[in-house]
């Protein structure tokens, strides 16, 4: 390209991009400061309820206890009234009373064992996907086991194949 060809360019170039960069209706302004960023872990009770036929993670405040057990108690009771008003659900039974036990033979890094009062059968799939993944997160948060491992839900009629979240 000659210099006259590419000056040409350039003006066109910048007449054609002028108004695009200059309109952009944003007024100049200060720094605006905020607060530092929170670090750390976050405080409460993890849940999973559902939204539009999927797993959602619920943070729920909570003072002491945080024990996977608490965790599926919590669960069992049902979505709180301003989380049915955001469209939440939930598919486990309401007074499910399930209980948590580390598999003795595993210790850390081995599963965990739910034991609910019922039938485990009878639970529904998404039922069965929320008291695992509300478990393994608290177990997790707890340090009752170094890493999401297998849970298995046993109820009075046996014992569902032991599975991982499957929101992860």
């Amino acid at each position: 390209m000659t210099g006259r060809r590419t000056g040409r360019a350039l003006l066109a170039g910048a007449l054609l991009l002028g108004p695009l960069l200059a309109g952009c209706g944003v007024r100049p302004s200060l720094v605006i400061t905020g607060r530092p960023a929170v670090s750390g872990p976050a405080q409460g009770v993890g849940l999973y309820l559902v939204a539009q036929g999927e797993l959602v993670l619920v943070l729920r405040p909570a003072r002491g206890d945080s024990s996977p057990t608490k965790a599926l108690a919590l669960l069992a009771a049902g979505p709180q009234p301003n989380e049915r008003d955001q469209g939440l659900t939930s598919d486990v039974p309401t007074g499910l009373n399930p209980v948590v036990e580390v598999t003795p033979t595993a210790g850390r890094f081995g599963g965990l064992t739910v034991r609910v009062t019922g039938t485990a059968q009878a639970l529904s799939p998404t039922a069965t996907d929320q008291i695992i993944c509300t478990v393994s997160d608290a177990a997790a948060q707890a340090g009752v086991v170094a890493s999401s491992g297998p849970v298995t839900i046993v109820g009075s009629d046996g014992a569902q194949p032991a599975r991982r979240c499957p929101a992860r």
